[in-house]
């Protein structure tokens, strides 16, 4: 069962949110040492910047497809 998108716009960054502070807390050389996708803290420093821009272009795609119907 997945949780409504209201919900999912808050959970999503708080998530983000909490692992990057995971992140800065547990890593000794936080932002020099997150180049390393096996990293967890590059992927704690990737989906808050990831997560933004997919919004922005599906919403983008959703407005093209409803101006192209509608002229």
């Amino acid at each position: 069962l997945l949780p409504s998108l209201p919900t999912l716009t808050v959970l999503v960054p708080l998530l983000s949110l909490a692992g990057l502070f995971y992140s800065a807390s547990v890593e000794e050389n936080f932002p020099q040492g997150c180049t390393s996708t096996t990293s967890l803290c590059f992927y704690s420093l990737l989906l808050p910047v990831t997560v933004p821009v997919y919004v922005f272009f599906h919403l983008w795609t959703w407005m093209g497809i409803k101006l192209f119907r509608h002229n």
